[in-house]
């Protein structure tokens, strides 16, 4: 008896603080991997070119929404404790779009994964500030990924 774990990834937007739709932050609508394999989960935005911060989260099952990575064009990215670069590389080539990969799936790394855009806060140089807070016109794209495990 073969045992192979898919993972379905599948899109869903969240409405959030001042946001009438999800329409302006798009996320990958859906993906199906094997357990090992590697993730991309692409995001992009329709806002203008000052909305060039882009954040990464995760949220588990029976868990509260954990940031994984803070991203500007102009690397290196910001990693919270417990993410690491190896497990969950991202990429940031312009304002308007990014990426988030995870790298050897696992059953636990089934949850939901939100990217958020947000426009710089720092008064200063736009390239100064390396941890900066969402405001409240940030916008959010949600990916959800569930395991379904086929018995063969």
């Amino acid at each position: 008896m073969i045992t192979a774990g898919l993972i379905k990834l599948s899109a869903a937007l969240l409405c959030i603080v001042g946001l009438i739709d999800g329409s302006d932050v798009t996320q990958t609508p859906l993906l199906w991997k094997l357990e090992g394999q590697s993730a991309t989960m692409n995001c992009s935005h329709t806002k203008d070119i000052s909305y060039r911060e882009m954040y990464w989260y995760r949220q588990l099952p029976g868990e509260g929404m954990r940031q994984i990575v803070y991203t500007t064009p102009s690397p290196p990215h910001a990693y919270e404790s417990g993410f690491s670069e190896d497990r969950f590389p991202a990429t940031k080539s312009d304002a308007h779009t990014g990426s988030l990969t995870v790298e050897k799936l696992l059953p636990n790394s089934s949850g939901v994964y939100f990217c958020a855009v947000s426009q710089h806060s720092d008064a200063g140089d736009l390239d100064s500030c390396t941890n900066t807070r969402i405001e409240e016109n940030c916008f959010f794209g949600a990916l959800q990924r569930e395991l379904w495990t086929n018995n063969c």
